[in-house]
């Protein structure tokens, strides 16, 4: 089923479709793809579209759960390498990388739920944020990324869209 953002919807509902939206557009691209291709880098970058994934995972835990002083399990920074949290290790699984994805999207959600959006936090970076900017800027983030598997999608058998068939 394809969801819409409600033509008249409340502010904080209509935020949230809308991040969904992009999150079921990223693992929709995902389908149908065996393990070597959802590991494979497909850019001179290294991008490969199971490294997107644990990117989009860590943000998620990162902006909604630190920014709000709730628990994450382990994220992947790593100062000495700012491109950790998009690299795909041998010993991670598919399974692995999706199960966190879901759980990350879990975690967001509830504090999405509990909160208004004028409530704040800290940013990483130190400064005050609302969550109404931490949900615009997790659309743009998930928005940007879900192009990018989009593209790299095509890549590997031509599938293209930009989210599911309803």
């Amino acid at each position: 089923m394809v969801i819409r953002v409600p033509f008249t919807g409340a502010e904080k509902e209509s935020l949230k479709v809308s991040l969904d939206r992009h999150r079921d557009a990223v693992l929709w691209k995902l389908e149908g793809l065996g393990d070597d291709d959802l590991r494979r880098p497909m850019v001179p970058s290294g991008t490969s579209l199971l490294g997107l994934v644990k990117h989009l995972a860590a943000v998620e835990y990162g902006w909604f759960c630190d920014t709000f002083g709730r628990e994450t399990e382990p994220l992947p920074f790593d100062d000495d390498d700012p491109d950790a949290d998009l690299r795909v290790r041998p010993d991670e699984t598919t399974e692995d990388i999706l199960a966190f994805y879901g759980r990350a999207r879990a975690a967001a959600d509830q504090v999405i739920a509990e909160l208004d959006v004028e409530d704040t936090g800290t940013a990483w970076f130190g400064e005050a944020v609302t969550m109404r900017w931490v949900l615009i800027h997790m659309i743009e983030e998930t928005a940007r990324h879900a192009g990018h598997v989009d593209i790299l999608r095509e890549l590997i058998d031509g599938m293209a869209g930009d989210h599911r068939p309803g």
